[in-house]
């Protein structure tokens, strides 16, 4: 299962629409599903408070959209216009963004009450988006950027120095970072044109986070890299307990929490320097992750949603209404 799971991830999604019983037994990457998010907030992480609007919203595959006002306890399907996959969450205020397969950029300005479809200038698949500086920046297959500067109403093509699949972004310290394919990693100051930096791995880079002045990196094999400089210009490898592949990175309350294959959680409380297993409550592959109102909340293969009240120590089953694969998580 891993095998035809880890396929699905890293190429098939990138050129196909996957169905929902199909990709329900395979996960994939948090890059390609777009779990990072990003916030105006220069000092903490974009999972540390990205709406201020009391509301998880989680989106998946068949244009699944999931809605929570407690907390993340319990979940309701949200009206979603598409039938397309949507992997990406991003929120501003009381407006939501969420993309996915083929160019599909939808979007709710009612705290995802409900959600419109949106024009895009690509037809490429997007991974990931994030916001930040009034901007909110989507990246997918074949290095393509995308960009909204009117709370994402329109959306231009952005520059972009790669054709690697970008799959996950995020923005800190007035800085865009998104990771993809073949350790690429690339920043922008502006959304509008991204530079590439050097990256210490090879390895596809799925997710990334930021908080506390630091960006965190994850993808294949366990992977996590992380940056302390302001801009996110220099990274290094940190030492990771798993070897399972890492897709999803969150950060609130000083904590970062990344989430993988077979249930897999791993937190660190030390701005990324160490990281610990943590026990997991289900052997499904874990794919988004989030954080607002003190609350980690994790969604993935099966319609599976875990909720962390204690900073990722502990985690339990929340009741989802949906048995398909959920992907990006958004506060």
């Amino acid at each position: 299962m891993e095998k035809i799971l880890y396929s699905l991830l890293i190429v098939s999604l990138a050129s196909f629409s996957i169905s929902c019983g199909g990709s329900d037994d395979s996960g994939s990457s948090s890059g390609a599903t777009g779990t990072s998010t990003a916030t105006s907030d220069n000092t903490t992480s974009s999972s540390e408070s990205l709406s201020g609007s009391g509301v998880f919203i989680v989106a998946g595959l068949s244009g699944n959209i999931l809605r929570s006002t407690n907390k993340g306890a319990s979940f309701d399907n949200a009206s979603s216009p598409t039938a397309n996959n949507l992997y990406g969450v991003a929120p501003d205020n009381s407006t939501f963004v969420i993309v996915g397969d083929n160019g599909t950029i939808v979007k709710s300005t009612d705290n995802g009450s409900s959600f419109d479809n949106v024009t895009s200038p690509t037809s490429n698949t997007l991974f990931g988006v994030g916001y930040g500086n009034n901007t909110f920046v989507a990246v997918g297959i074949s290095g393509s950027i995308v960009k909204s500067i009117d709370n994402g109403a329109t959306w231009d093509n952005a520059t972009s120095p790669t054709a690697n699949y970008l799959r996950g972004i995020v923005f800190g310290n007035n800085t865009f970072v998104a990771v993809g394919d073949s350790g690429n990693i690339v920043s922008s100051d502006n959304g509008s044109s991204f530079d590439n930096v050097t990256s210490p791995v090879t390895t596809h880079l799925i997710g990334v986070g930021f908080g506390n002045s630091t960006f965190v990196a994850v993808g294949d094999n366990g992977t996590i890299v992380r940056s302390t400089t302001d801009n996110g210009s220099s990274w290094d490898n940190a030492t990771s307990p798993t070897t399972n592949n890492l897709y999803g990175v969150s950060f609130g309350n000083n904590t970062f929490v990344v989430v993988g294959d077979n249930g897999t959680i791993v937190r660190s409380t030390d701005n990324g320097s160490t990281w610990d297993n943590v026990t997991s409550p289900t052997s499904n592959f874990l794919i988004g992750v989030g954080f607002g109102y003190n609350t980690f909340v994790a969604a993935g293969t099966y319609g599976n949603i875990l909720r962390s009240t204690d900073n990722g120590s502990s985690w339990d089953n929340a009741t989802s209404p949906t048995p398909n694969q959920l992907r990006g998580v958004g506060f």
